[in-house]
């Protein structure tokens, strides 16, 4: 585990920095979301410290996370939720698919929970969703860790259009057994996505509805939507709370490159990389990952 780099120059109570935060609030309160009531699961934990909230990545489900939930709730003694995002898992479908209205989204789920801090962990698109979350409205985020996401561009890293056709091209007839459709799904994925573990990951998306398998995931809006969901929304007023970038020492999602973009917008921010693990860092090295985790949660406030 390597730390690489941790931030801290804003002045977070400058009336400057308060009057940016209205304006940044105001423009988006101007783009009217509906926000949609989220699946989720709570595992109970007796401390009465912010629980966990974990949101899941691009083609992910809060079934991502439960093992580790477990783990956290013995480790940490907190209360860990794990979250489908729209258009995901449980959760309804949308046509808007923005960071926006994901954000909005879990905002909702934690004003239905009574909620009023909590520490976002988030992977990849839930990354992404939870820095938003925390640029929008800091006072519900305690801490806030990203996995193996930076706030940058990342079309150039990523073979998620390659995914979506591959899963839109897969032609399955009904009537089948889950075995046999499920068999039949990895083989036309198999020209396209060569890495098994990647391939069974996406097949988690395959579901039965009505003799009829299909993908649970909304491929259609997400294809829409794709080129925003690998961008980042623009902001100015940084969020001060403490953060951790968790990144794979195998991934190419934080780069260097990126170091500067992290500093303006999390200033009290950590990177760390997981030896030997990928971009499902949490998948690859799960004991490294929740002894970071774990770490982290016991830090001073800054």
């Amino acid at each position: 585990m390597l730390r690489a780099l941790r931030f801290s120059r804003w002045d977070h109570s400058s009336p400057l920095r308060l009057v940016i935060l209205a304006k940044e609030r105001r423009a988006f309160a101007s783009n009217v979301v509906t926000p949609l009531s989220l699946s989720y699961t709570v595992f109970d934990g007796p401390s009465p410290q912010p629980p966990l909230v974990f949101l899941h990545g691009l083609f992910g489900s809060k079934n991502n996370f439960q093992s580790l939930a477990k783990k956290l709730v013995l480790q940490t003694g907190r209360q860990v939720l794990t979250v489908d995002a729209r258009n995901h898992g449980s959760s309804p479908h949308s046509s808007l698919m923005s960071y926006e209205a994901m954000s909005a989204d879990v905002q909702l789920l934690l004003h239905q929970l009574h909620l009023n801090r909590c520490v976002l962990i988030g992977h990849s698109m839930g990354g992404k969703t939870a820095m938003v979350l925390s640029l929008q409205r800091p006072e519900l985020v305690e801490r806030l860790v990203c996995v193996d996401i930076s706030p940058s561009e990342t079309s150039a890293v990523t073979s998620f259009q390659a995914f979506l056709a591959a899963m839109r091209a897969v032609n399955i007839p009904r009537g089948l057994p889950r075995s046999t459709a499920r068999r039949l799904a990895e083989e036309q994925l198999r020209s396209t996505i060569q890495e098994p573990a990647t391939r069974n990951f996406l097949l988690t998306n395959l579901v039965s509805s009505e003799d009829q398998f299909m993908w649970r995931v909304n491929l259609e809006a997400i294809s829409h939507h794709l080129n925003e969901i690998l961008s980042f929304p623009d902001f100015q007023t940084p969020y001060s709370g403490p953060t951790l970038f968790l990144g794979g020492s195998k991934s190419e999602y934080i780069s260097s490159n990126d170091y500067p973009e992290i500093e303006r917008l999390f200033p009290e921010a950590e990177i760390q990389y997981v030896s030997n693990a990928g971009h499902w860092v949490h998948a690859d090295q799960p004991q490294e990952f929740l002894t970071a985790v774990c770490n982290f949660l016991e830090l001073p406030p800054p």
